[in-house]
């Protein structure tokens, strides 16, 4: 039999405990206390009634039921090694094969040599070439390709196009199809040119990254951390802390700390190193908080009439001239400024939108965003059938006072990711 414990023994502990779980703000009385029962009495109690909430234990397959495990989507690597299992491929093929679908990329391109697969599988070039041609009839159509020009050819024959026109125009003419030399592509395959637009609607229509269907990734929303709206001529920021919890120091254990009495001095060095940490994350969060509303406040100075009248006016800025207004280091802004947003009546923008270098026009400096926006403008509106290349694009801008080099213009619609005028051409 158990010894019961002496009650004046623990009367002064009882008390010790009560004095410090009584609610507060900050804390919330046991769930014990408050119903009698613990929350293991509560679910085993529910649990002999057959009733299930939910909760998986160490053994979650077995609860889950036919239809959700059908709601799992399978990534491309899962959906070909179910293939590869399934297939009649020589066994002695198969390690082969497996490293080939583990050295896919996400859009189902083989990414490792053949001599390297062969080496590390054991095989050999040869039989690692063998071990390919599987996997490259495998779904989805394409997948295992090498390069663009084969995974084109491989989606032809499930469609019944081989021998046809695309098979000899992905063939022999694909450097001038990727150019978009459709003439110079009819002159050389001694084609009419309607019959090379008619096959090369078809090739459009055929997929060049096969493995896109199965990515798992999730579209990204991007979420402001700062607002700046107007008001009655003003404008206002605010942080956005959405999404951020509210953290603040716990009354019990500030209570704790001020009763010496209960506490020996292991117990309260310890309370007393954790409780100037918090001290210290709370201020860095603030000091964080603070820096960010004093960067935007900055920016909003320096680039007013931007926020007011539009991308027109947006001026040339760098990191230095905001770092000397905030007598702050370049690398502090640099830091505060990185993948972080901007909620405005412009739209929402990278903090970086706003650092630019100086673009000299007949009225003065202006932003090179602006001049990028204005390039973006000019070739959105091109006839797609006629697209402009880079001088006349450099021609349109002086005529709206701006003068950049040809090679100025290439450089911003590369940084776009615009393409050349001869890949925007549309023929039909």
């Amino acid at each position: 039999m158990e010894k019961e414990p002496d009650s004046a023994a623990t009367s002064g502990t009882s008390q010790d405990e009560e004095k410090f779980s009584q609610p507060t703000e900050d804390t919330e009385a046991p769930l014990e206390k408050i119903f009698g029962f613990t929350t293991d009495n509560y679910f085993e109690e529910r649990e002999s009634d057959g009733r299930d909430f939910g909760y998986f234990g160490e053994s979650t397959e077995e609860t889950i039921s036919p239809f959700e495990r059908n709601t799992v989507k399978a990534d491309l690597y899962e959906h070909l090694l179910w293939q590869l299992r399934l297939s009649a491929i020589p066994e002695s093929l198969g390690k082969a094969a497996e490293m080939i679908i583990n050295n896919l990329n996400e859009d189902g391109y083989l990414q490792a040599s053949l001599d390297e697969i062969g080496e590390s599988s054991g095989v050999g070039t040869e039989r690692a070439e063998e071990a390919l041609l599987y996997i490259q009839a495998f779904d989805p159509s394409g997948v295992g390709a090498r390069n663009l020009q084969e995974c084109l050819l491989l989606q032809l024959e499930p469609l019944n196009l081989k021998g046809t026109l695309v098979e000899e125009i992905l063939t022999n003419g694909f450097k001038e199809l990727e150019g978009k030399k459709y003439k110079q592509l009819s002159s050389k395959l001694k084609i009419p040119i309607d019959d090379v637009l008619a096959a090369i609607k078809i090739i459009e229509g055929l997929e060049p990254r096969p493995g896109r269907n199965f990515s798992s990734d999730e579209p990204i929303h991007i979420i402001p951390d700062v607002y700046v709206e107007e008001s009655e001529g003003k404008f206002i920021i605010t942080l956005n802390d959405e999404g951020i919890p509210k953290l603040r120091l716990s009354n019990y254990y500030r209570k704790l700390l001020s009763n010496k009495k209960s506490l020996g001095p292991e117990e309260k060095q310890f309370l007393e190193d954790k409780l100037r940490s918090a001290i210290w994350l709370l201020r860095s969060l603030d000091q964080r908080n603070k820096t960010i509303y004093r960067v935007t406040d900055s920016i909003l100075k320096f680039q007013e009439d931007f926020f007011r009248k539009g991308a027109k006016h947006l001026k040339p800025l760098n990191l230095r001239d905001v770092a000397e207004d905030l007598g702050m280091h370049e690398s502090t802004i640099s830091r505060v400024t990185s993948n972080k947003y901007i909620q405005c009546p412009q739209g929402l923008l990278n903090f970086r939108y706003f650092f630019s270098n100086a673009v000299q026009t007949a009225d003065g400096d202006i932003s090179s965003s602006t001049v990028k926006d204005m390039l973006r403008k000019i070739i959105s509106e091109e006839d797609s059938a006629r697209p402009l290349n880079d001088q006349k694009v450099v021609d349109i801008l002086k005529e709206k006072g701006i003068s950049v080099a040809r090679r100025t213009a290439a450089k911003y619609r590369e940084e776009l990711r615009i393409p050349s005028h001869l890949k925007r051409k549309k023929w039909f």
